[in-house]
């Protein structure tokens, strides 16, 4: 059999770390899902939205070192690519001071991009708009379907109903609770990583829970999209959902070993206006 094939849609951005760090590097969850994929050397496409700029032309050449398939990534002439200030704070976590989403808040698939979506093995949504509407054109598709809920901020887009894979973050407590609620909602299986606590997944069978991996921290960003990477990855072996974990965990921790979602040159600095 032909090994199956992975798109990621939705997000993408220019991570700008702000001083004393002061990198800026290439991002968004989907982007960032996706290339991870693709070093892992799976055959993977990205589709979403950047402006005609010079940080949009950051992305498509990140996509495009990294392997990954940008026939689906689209150019908004209007609107800036989008883009995250970044704190990074002490133990390497990091706090979002601001975020503008730019030309990826305009991105919708259009009829070409669902045709070739539905020929995918595995489709990825990281933050995107209109997420259910997407969903909803590729139920009678093949493909398994994730989405990482923890991502996305509006309300429309947050119903987890028909996807294979529900992707959440909760705090260690709440979250067998949050598998449950993902359930009952309407997922297939649900993963919540649980930041230094570890991760579990929930099938309505069986509840697996697998620990944080110990590793040197450098930088959280794009840790939690390296997990997902490493799960859909297991999950397209067949393997089973505490070997899922493991494979998550794996790739997350191992993000956490550098700047960024993924490893990466930082680029020069970009100038934004606030307000854009």
């Amino acid at each position: 059999m032909p090994e199956p094939a992975f798109a990621a849609v939705g997000d993408n951005c220019i991570d700008q770390f702000l001083p004393p760090v002061g990198d800026c590097l290439v991002g968004g969850n989907a982007v960032n899902v996706a290339v991870q994929l693709a070093r892992l050397g799976r055959r993977v496409a990205y589709f979403g939205a950047v402006g005609e700029d010079a940080a949009g032309r950051a992305v498509e050449a990140a996509l495009r070192r990294n392997a990954v398939d940008v026939a689906g990534l689209r150019r908004v002439g209007a609107h800036a690519t989008a883009r995250t200030d970044i704190e990074t704070l002490p133990d390497g976590d990091r706090r979002f001071v601001f975020e503008s989403f730019g030309a990826a808040v305009h991105y919708r698939a259009d009829g070409a991009d669902i045709a070739r979506l539905a020929t995918m093995a595995y489709v990825h949504l990281g933050w995107i708009r209109g997420a259910v509407a997407l969903r909803r054109a590729l139920r009678h598709s093949a493909a398994v379907l994730s989405q990482d809920l923890s991502v996305n901020n509006a309300a429309e887009d947050l119903d987890p109903s028909g996807l294979d894979v529900a992707f959440s973050s909760a705090s260690p407590g709440a979250g067998e609770a949050e598998s449950w609620r993902l359930l009952a909602a309407g997922a297939a299986v649900a993963v919540v990583t649980l930041g230094a606590a570890g991760s579990l997944a929930n099938d309505g069978v069986e509840i697996r829970r697998m620990a944080a991996l110990p590793t040197p921290v450098s930088d959280t960003t794009g840790a939690g999209d390296a997990f997902i990477a490493g799960f859909l990855d297991a999950h397209a072996k067949g393997l089973n959902l505490q070997q899922c974990l493991a494979s998550g965990a794996e790739r997350g921790a191992l993000a956490c070993r550098y700047r960024g979602g993924f490893p990466q040159a930082p680029l020069q600095p970009f100038v934004h206006d606030r307000g854009s």
